[in-house]
């Protein structure tokens, strides 16, 4: 278990959009928004349960199934032992005998200790049975860094996850993705892996009382821009937004897009940001070789190339374990000012 303390449910501050709380909105953080996801998944629908460590009586290591297991149940908020490859084998197989399990795994560090049941039997088993044997199976798991959790807890690896078939991989950043990505995604025939950023539990921001229908495969332009597509995702979307605040103050208008999904990634309007500026910055937590920001960078290239009047900028974490020193970890991660100096190099 990662050497802090159970999370409470305090709204700390975080950047907003400006401008009045809208009409028919309410504020929440992106931990309560998962957990009435959760809520609503397991009042909807009898076969949905949740499974994982600790996230019972405990409420889960972040705190977003407190409260789940007194209103559902040990039936339905199970906890697992400490053994990944255990409980998401046990997923596959319930999600295979038409139950539709959510599982939790703590960091996605440990994720890799259930890379052979994610790769080798989620991943391919209804390409392998020719459409016979879907496995509706969800995994949620907190990735990335900046809370001084070390090494083994806080590292990026969900471009790994990208880069295999047979999956869906999202990541949402904002409370309102938190909110409605799980509904489509418990919904969806192949296995669904939800990146959380440890960052954004505690964010704020405005939820809309109705649904909101939300397309998996399908990236968001957070703010319309002309000079330059910064793209990002999950926890370093506050940071492209900060940068875009501050590059606005110097005259030059930066478009954010989030991701949202990384697999599949939504090209066309990646290349369509990129048309219209004609530079892109590539923001992306993970390290730099082999990156996620290597991939989108490379799809520009092949369907941009001669929109662009500049190289496409990438900013990633150095290529070191994370460290545990604060002002370390902090020099090891994309900031504000890093993406800031990217794209008035891309400006010129």
């Amino acid at each position: 278990m990662p050497p802090t303390a159970k999370v409470p449910d305090t709204k700390a501050p975080g950047r907003q959009d400006p401008g009045a709380q809208a009409p028919g909105a309410r504020k929440t953080t992106y931990r309560e928004a998962m957990r009435e996801a959760l809520r609503e998944a397991l009042r909807t629908d009898d076969r949905v349960f949740l499974m994982g460590e600790d996230v019972g009586k405990y409420g889960g290591c972040f705190g977003v199934s407190l409260g789940l297991l007194e209103e559902f149940g040990p039936e339905r908020i199970r906890d697992t032992p400490l053994s990944e490859s255990a409980f998401v084998g046990a997923g596959i197989g319930a999600a295979l005998a038409g139950l539709r399990p959510v599982v939790e795994i703590m960091t996605v560090n440990f994720s890799l200790l259930a890379l052979d049941q994610i790769l080798n039997n989620a991943a391919t088993l209804l390409h392998m049975s020719g459409g016979q044997l879907p496995v509706p199976l969800v995994i949620r798991m907190t990735t990335g860094a900046g809370r001084q959790l070390a090494a083994q807890h806080s590292h990026s690896l969900e471009g790994w996850y990208a880069h295999i078939p047979g999956i869906r991989v999202l990541a949402p950043a904002t409370v309102e993705d938190a909110r409605y990505m799980l509904a489509p995604a418990l919904a969806d025939p192949d296995p669904v892996l939800i990146f959380e950023h440890g960052s954004l539990y505690n964010a704020s921001g405005e939820l809309p009382e109705e649904p909101v229908p939300l397309a998996l495969d399908s990236a968001a332009i957070r703010r319309p821009g002309e000079d330059v597509s910064v793209i990002t995702y999950g926890g370093s979307l506050p940071k492209a937004l900060a940068a875009a605040d501050e590059l606005a103050t110097a005259g030059i208008s930066a478009e954010v897009i989030d991701l949202r999904s990384l697999r599949p990634l939504d090209e066309a309007t990646i290349v369509d940001s990129v048309a219209r500026t004609h530079r892109a910055v590539v923001v992306d937590e993970a390290w730099r070789t082999g990156s996620l920001a290597a991939e989108v960078s490379a799809r520009i290239m092949e369907r941009a190339f001669y929109e662009l009047d500049a190289p496409v900028e990438r900013v990633c974490s150095a290529e070191v374990p994370i460290p545990y020193a604060q002002r370390l970890e902090q020099a090891a991660l994309p900031q504000t000012e890093d993406i800031v100096a990217a794209a008035r190099r891309a400006v010129g």
